[in-house]
């Protein structure tokens, strides 16, 4: 958890029993995020609230909506959204705990993977706090087994993850069908322009609040000497000392960005472009494959790159040096988010020296220099990634939600949820990533098996691309 504040949680206006579990509970100080969301939630406000997860972000949440709650009455008042059901599992047993001062409060979790009919049953007997995942909840919705008509506080936890899983739709259908006079309080350890989106349409005149992770971003930061024919073949230098998963490598043209992918994989690298010549359903597909982690070099140009926010992005490469100074500042502030570290590298030749002079006076520290020759390839060959996107063909107009996908791989495909990753629905067309050793095998049992009750065409992307080429 992060550092404590010096505020006591004694400062706040909470009811004693509250208080004394709290301190039953080791709870004495507030955290940075416990401390700035705090006051305005119990108030009444609309919150964003930006903290890393092991922030104290839960407690946070879980202290607002029990102070609003009414042990009374039966009917659900709290509506919590989480991306994955073990997150949803977690904030339930730590709501659980901070609502032992209260009389028999009923939480209860709704999450697929779990059968229908015992929540349903359970949701008949009134639950005071529904913990879940968009699709499950939308699932309860529709059958009428849920009713929010009560609800006076919605909770997004983990708001971005939920958008990279592909539940943007849910989540609105969600939310349109809970009262316009609840509080929602919204966390994310991103604030990318979904969120924004969703903010606008359904927050009213949010407090919002953000905590810098307790490690401030560490970017370490190399540049190479390179001769103009030999910068290419230096990247894949540069791949195979340091290693990392994911990586943007900006070129200063398309047609760079063409080369150098055919370089890499040429060489066994995975690795996919990202310009303006690309249709959109390219570029769609492209950046799908790249945040799932099937893809493990994006080549960019700048323009192409904008607005793009990867969670997790351990490098970047300047494979040429941007003559501007503030888009050398927007590429290596990539990586080394969320309190990760970050790597950038930068490529220049003599003629790019000038260039480098002006990063060095804007940055205000020398550039660290190392030497290409002096790099050594990891044991292993080319890191491929972990991953291996499907492309399933249907999407939204067939119904099919992301639930319904990890549903059949860890239902009847007999597949472990830790063995899928994420899940994007399109109008047409739903992509899912499953670990790289299992691609053939899912694609054969989900061809063989069906989706929402019908046969389904399945295929590898990496299959795809390889006919295409």
């Amino acid at each position: 958890m992060s550092a404590s504040t010096d505020r006591p949680f004694s400062t706040l206006p909470l009811s004693a029993p509250m208080l004394a579990n709290l301190a039953q509970l080791g709870y004495e100080q507030m955290t940075a995020i416990q401390a700035a969301s705090l006051p305005p939630a119990l108030a009444g406000q609309d919150l964003i609230a930006q903290a890393q997860t092991g922030s104290g972000k839960t407690a946070a949440f879980a202290i607002a909506l029990l102070h609003r709650l009414d042990a009374a009455d039966s009917r659900t008042q709290s509506l919590v959204l989480c991306p994955t059901r073990e997150l949803a599992e977690q904030v339930t047993q730590e709501i659980r705990r901070l609502a032992r001062a209260a009389d028999n409060i009923k939480v209860l979790t709704l999450c697929g993977g779990s059968p229908m009919k015992p929540q349903m049953e359970s949701l008949a007997f009134g639950a005071h706090i529904a913990v879940g995942t968009p699709g499950r909840v939308m699932d309860h919705l529709e059958r009428g087994s849920l009713d929010l008509s009560a609800l006076n506080t919605l909770v997004l936890d983990e708001a971005d993850r939920m958008l990279d899983m592909g539940f943007f739709d849910d989540m609105v259908a969600v939310v349109k069908r809970t009262p316009k006079s609840r509080q929602t309080l919204l966390f994310s350890a991103t604030y990318p322009e979904d969120i924004d989106k969703l903010a606008q349409q359904f927050l009213r005149d949010p407090k919002r609040v953000e905590v810098a992770s307790a490690a401030p971003a560490q970017i370490r930061q190399f540049a190479y000497e390179v001769a103009e024919e030999q910068r290419l073949h230096a990247v894949s230098t540069l791949l195979n000392h340091y290693r990392p998963a994911s990586t943007i490598a900006f070129c200063n043209t398309k047609r760079q960005c063409d080369d150098l992918v055919d370089v890499l994989n040429a060489q066994g690298f995975v690795a996919m472009a990202l310009h303006g010549d690309l249709e959109q359903r390219d570029r769609d597909q492209v950046l799908i494959q790249f945040a799932n982690r099937s893809c493990s070099v994006l080549v960019a140009t700048d323009v192409a790159a904008r607005g793009l926010d990867v969670a997790q992005l351990e490098c970047v490469i300047n494979v040429e040096v941007t003559p501007d100074t503030e888009v050398h500042t927007h590429r290596i502030g990539r990586t080394g988010r969320a309190g990760a570290e970050g790597l950038a590298l930068t490529l220049a030749s003599l003629d790019e020296m000038g260039r480098i002079g002006r990063i060095e006076q804007m940055q205000g520290r020398e550039t660290t220099w190392g030497k290409l020759d002096e790099l050594q390839p990891a044991a292993g060959g080319p890191l491929q990634p972990a991953m291996d996107t499907l492309q399933i063909l249907g999407g939204r107009k067939d119904k099919i939600r992301p639930g319904d996908i990890l549903g059949a791989l860890t239902g009847e495909a007999g597949f472990t949820a830790a063995q899928i990753g994420k899940i994007n629905v399109t109008d047409f067309h739903s992509y899912v990533a499953v670990e790289r050793g299992i691609a053939r095998e899912a694609v054969k049992r989900l061809s063989n098996g069906k989706l929402k009750g019908r046969k389904v065409k399945v295929r590898r992307m990496a299959d795809l691309a390889s006919s295409a080429a």
